[in-house]
């Protein structure tokens, strides 16, 4: 297991640690939960307030230390030491950009963010599964999780989709955990049969996350078992094709394919950005999804390329 492991607790205080980003639960005064949010840098904190409440919930977050860049929109500023920010603001999701590693105050109605808390304590359980397979699957599992979330802003997308997307993205190759060893890290190409095996982790991705414990993960486990469809009905597990396949999976297939190119695995060294873009522009309408090619080439151009 690797350092990024997680702990339910530390000194004594319930604690999620992602790998990403690390919440320590400090206590509930007067009515609000109060959170220690650790972000590291080139990380990203979501935001997206929830209005569909009986009755409207408070969520706030103050800035500490650190650096963090305030994106929505499309605009982008510094936020200051000290300064909070009120989720109930802001229609559209927002980011929270660490240039450096900072420390955030969140204060939040504990009736909304206690029970996402200490289930997403759960879902731990299977970030360090996916780690323990190798550093590079969570890595990779964190930027795909990233970088579908700004295709989806940038597309206009339901907010509403938001939390699907983020754990369907992150736990797309969770399936990985069935495929024994040799095969998922072998260093040469397949066999034939390997490759049938390798294929299966859509399918048994798809069934852990059906039948998790938390409940709503299950509306997630479409995008673990498409993400390896093709727009041209070429792809696995059942040869689905253009609107067949869910604009969630699209994404995801399109940024896994990105990420794969663009880092080196143990079989084959990494492609430049240029090469890269240029191989998703030729399967457009073939492997992928033509308008998710596009929106993701925007999201990156915004970047100026950059990949993280």
């Amino acid at each position: 297991m690797s350092e990024n492991k997680s702990y339910n607790t530390i000194n004594g205080y319930p604690t999620l640690r992602l790998g990403y980003a690390e919440v320590i639960l400090l206590g509930r005064w007067n009515g609000l939960s109060n959170a220690l949010y650790s972000l590291q840098k080139d990380n990203i904190l979501w935001v997206q307030y929830n209005k569909n409440t009986a009755l409207p919930i408070v969520e706030t977050y103050t800035l500490l230390n650190g650096s963090v860049e305030v994106r929505y929109d499309g605009k982008s500023r510094l936020l200051k030491v000290g300064e909070t920010i009120d989720a109930s603001l802001y229609e559209n999701t927002l980011f929270l950009y660490g240039n450096t590693d900072a420390e955030l105050l969140i204060k939040t109605s504990y009736e909304e963010f206690e029970p996402e808390f200490f289930e997403t304590q759960l879902l731990q359980e299977e970030a360090d599964a996916i780690d323990a397979l190798d550093g590079y699957t969570y890595n990779h599992c964190n930027r795909i999780k990233d970088y579908s979330l700004e295709v989806w802003t940038h597309l206009g997308l339901p907010k509403e989709n938001i939390r699907i997307l983020r754990w369907g993205a992150y736990f797309h190759d969770i399936g990985k955990r069935a495929i024994p060893i040799e095969v998922l890290n072998k260093p040469g190409e397949l066999t034939a049969c390997e490759w049938e095996i390798m294929k299966t982790h859509t399918i048994e991705g798809a069934k852990i996350m059906r039948e998790h414990k938390v409940e709503w993960l299950k509306d997630a486990a479409i995008i673990v078992e498409q993400h390896h469809e093709r727009y041209d009905g070429s792809g696995y597990p059942y040869g689905l094709k253009a609107d067949e396949i869910t604009l969630e999976a699209s994404i995801v297939a399109v940024v896994d394919a990105f990420d794969a190119m663009t880092t080196n695995r143990v079989y084959k060294k990494a492609l430049p950005i240029k090469d890269a873009i240029q191989e998703l522009v030729n399967e457009k309408g073939k492997q992928f999804n033509p308008k998710i090619v596009d929106a993701f080439i925007e999201v990156l151009k915004r970047k100026n390329y950059k990949w993280e």
